[in-house]
């Protein structure tokens, strides 16, 4: 029997240890029958080492998407290992400590830019680099976190998910007519390393397993890795522009 992602070809990004969501994104795709390729930043021995314990070893490319050059020469370095794509996965955030727990007021436009930089922007920096190689029916989904309301401590990392979310539906406006879906899974809070950093994490990790009413495990981030594959599969040929919540509900009831 063959898998939901049979024979296709995935650049997946955002993979920092084994406990990232692009990680188990990334597993679950090769169980389904995915080639797929990685990239990493910074540390990239790190995300080499981790890329081992995957199902299948997969190769790792450098990656910063502020970077011109990166971006310019990503579809001739993908390409050294596929011959073209039928998926794209964005999971990557980032956003200075003064973006996030700190009075709203008192960021700096600098720190600010940054994450709306790495956060937002890249989305479709990340689309537009690897177009040539998206075939007919391929996929874009990005990682988010719901912005539709202001959440505690989030702050300015809550604006740029806001601007990824609006990004995703001029990204989807401007690529449908090559038929290429682009579509976010907003996940519900997920232990991973990103997460750690945003302070008072632990209060809504407690809030969601009590308000969702599927509730929620922080600590499996399972459910999210398999709605991005199927996402990223042909069982949504007609869905862009989206947002699909994967919250256990939460969104539904509210806190």
């Amino acid at each position: 029997m063959s898998g939901l992602l049979e024979g296709k070809r995935l650049l997946i990004t955002g993979v920092i240890t084994d406990a990232s969501i692009a990680f188990h994104v990334a597993r679950i795709a090769q169980e389904q029958g995915a080639e797929v390729v990685l990239t990493g930043f910074g540390r990239l021995s790190l995300v080499e080492r981790i890329a081992k314990r995957l199902p299948k070893p997969a190769p790792v490319i450098e990656l910063d998407v502020t970077n011109t050059e990166h971006l310019d020469s990503l579809a001739g370095k993908v390409s050294e290992h596929v011959d073209g794509l039928d998926g794209v996965v964005h999971s990557i955030g980032f956003a200075p400590a003064s973006c996030l727990g700190n009075p709203f007021l008192e960021a700096p436009w600098e720190d600010v830019s940054t994450a709306v930089h790495v956060s937002t922007y890249s989305f479709m920096s990340l689309a537009k680099a690897v177009l040539p190689l998206l075939a007919e029916g391929s996929s874009v989904v990005g990682m988010d976190f719901d912005a539709r309301q202001a959440w505690p401590a989030y702050n300015w990392m809550g604006v740029a998910k806001a601007g990824l979310e609006s990004v995703t539906r001029y990204l989807a406006r401007e690529l449908g007519p090559q038929h290429v879906r682009v579509n976010l899974v907003a996940a519900g809070p997920v232990r991973t390393m990103a997460a750690k950093s945003i302070p008072g994490f632990k209060d809504l990790e407690d809030q969601w397993a009590v308000r969702a009413p599927l509730g929620w495990k922080v600590d499996d981030p399972e459910p999210v890795g398999k709605s991005v594959c199927a996402l990223l599969s042909d069982w949504l040929p007609a869905t862009t522009g989206s947002m699909v919540m994967v919250d256990g509900g939460f969104h539904a009831v509210g806190m």
